[in-house]
């Protein structure tokens, strides 16, 4: 038994491979490319379990995660006059042609190449296509497309969640419907939160008053020696906080 994957040209899924691999030896998750026109067929069909597709998408019947967005780039010839350009607005292309846009993005990269216009695609396809006779230029002013992750209503059980997760980020020891838990204990987390933090502030207190603030506390005795701060070293009269006695009433009675 296998657990399906599709996704479309510009998602790296390699990572999330390795995880799942990792976590669910019992489970290999089986990872196919296919094409954007394409990216629901198997899904729909029951041929795939999940797919990582770029939207918009008909969403009927399916549970859809929206996870990142794409910048949107123009490929142009690399001898073309806005090739070196840094940036572009839809603007500076209003009077360019369009490339003939094909099914399979290499091929309207490839038209691209071939002087037959521009084309404006998503940055990681154009960036997966890229060849050294062509530039993507990034657009400023073009709405990015998204990436999600959906899968059938009725295909939502334990391992699609479990993936879910492993593409959110969450451990193996969290899942979806561990959340309700972390809310419930978001309340004690933030009240040892403060303890802890009044427990250092208290600590810091503590060290502080070792200082210029403590001086007061342990009779006006300064950092060395305990000779008060105003004590001057050259007139020989510190006076002793236990005693009373200046240095120069000890001194006679040595004599």
């Amino acid at each position: 038994m296998t657990l399906r994957l599709r996704y479309v040209a510009g998602v790296s899924p390699a990572k999330w491979l390795r995880a799942w691999n990792e976590r669910r030896t019992d489970l290999p998750l089986e990872a196919v490319r296919v094409e954007e026109a394409e990216q629901l067929a198997d899904l729909r069909a029951g041929e795939a379990d999940v797919a990582f597709v770029r939207l918009p998408i008909d969403d009927a019947g399916l549970h859809v995660i929206q996870l990142w967005e794409e910048l949107a780039v123009a490929v142009l010839p690399k001898d073309h006059p806005l090739a070196e350009a840094e940036a572009l607005t839809l603007a500076d292309l209003v009077h360019e042609p369009l490339a003939p846009a094909q099914p399979d993005a290499a091929m309207t990269v490839e038209l691209v190449a071939a002087g037959t216009g521009h084309a404006i695609l998503p940055h990681g396809v154009a960036r997966l296509h890229h060849r050294r006779d062509v530039v993507a230029v990034p657009l400023t002013d073009a709405a990015p497309t998204r990436i999600a992750l959906v899968w059938r209503v009725e295909r939502d059980d334990a391992d699609i969640q479990e993936l879910v997760g492993v593409v959110r980020g969450r451990t193996a020891r969290s899942s979806r419907r561990e959340g309700d838990d972390e809310d419930a204990a978001a309340p004690a987390k933030a009240t040892a939160k403060a303890k802890a933090n009044a427990k250092a502030a208290a600590a810091e207190k503590a060290k502080g008053g070792k200082g210029a603030g403590g001086k007061a506390a342990k009779g006006g005795k300064g950092a060395k020696g305990g000779k008060p701060a105003g004590a001057s070293r050259a007139s020989g009269r510190a006076s002793s906080a236990r005693s009373g006695r200046s240095a120069r009433k000890r001194g006679g009675r040595s004599r």
